[in-house]
């Protein structure tokens, strides 16, 4: 008989339409085979990198692109993609605009139905080991330049790497932990200076191997909501 034990309990959930550009916070979201609704169906392309193994416009290229701010609307023709892109002068434009396209550089946006994943769909970090990593950095770091989908208050820093391998019970939703987050040069990235800061990673590599956050995939879709109970499959050996 599966046990279950509770860890903690989700804090924030966060989509990102267009890959590398700014969050969504949301209360509740849908999860699929595919991860959570929305999250990463548009990337944009550099120009002659489309063979390449990583093609994709990042904050690695440009740290503005945490300024570019999607959202999802209702569209109003039939050929909108229904996500819009309100840019750092405030201009809003569709994400298949190619004035954003000529805005961003030599590139084009590709829509991709199963997301634009560097590793695995869904991803989770926990506060406590966020505000770890701050103390031993000695500095403010906000959230957003880990990227994760899934926020949890949990019991002590680091706890999200005793849950690899495991199954987690998240609301409607059950996810396999599969592997520690191996972290790059992004986290260096503040998302709202976009100064750099390499004593992030430095951090990181240093103490925890370079690895902060869990990836893993769905199990049985669902939905999740803040507030949700994060819970262990304990499984009798």
């Amino acid at each position: 008989m599966i046990g279950i034990r509770e860890v903690g309990r989700v804090v924030a959930l966060w989509r990102y339409p267009v890959k590398s550009m700014a969050g969504c916070a949301v209360g509740e979201v849908d999860v699929s085979w595919n991860g959570l609704d929305g999250d990463r169906r548009w990337a944009f392309i550099r120009d002659g990198q489309a063979r390449s193994g990583f093609p994709w416009l990042t904050l690695r290229e440009r740290a503005d692109m945490s300024h570019y701010q999607p959202s999802f609307v209702e569209p109003e023709r039939p050929n909108a993609s229904a996500t819009l892109v309100r840019t750092p002068a405030g201009r809003v434009l569709d994400v298949v605009d190619p004035e954003l396209a000529a805005e961003l550089g030599d590139v084009r946006v590709l829509k991709q139905d199963r997301g634009v994943f560097d590793t695995m769909p869904l991803s989770v970090i926990t506060t406590q080991t966020i505000a770890r990593l701050e103390a031993l950095v000695g500095v403010q770091l906000d959230v957003q330049r880990f990227r994760p989908n899934i926020v949890v208050d949990a019991i002590a820093p680091f706890a999200e790497d005793e849950w690899v391998g495991r199954v987690l019970r998240i609301g409607g939703v059950r996810m396999r932990v599969d592997k520690r987050d191996q972290r790059c040069v992004i986290v260096n990235i503040d998302p709202t200076t976009t100064v750099r800061n390499a004593d992030v990673l430095r951090t990181i590599a240093r103490e925890r191997g370079a690895c902060l956050g869990v990836y893993g995939a769905t199990v049985e879709p669902g939905r999740l909501t803040v507030g949700d109970a994060v819970a262990i499959e304990d499984v009798p050996g």
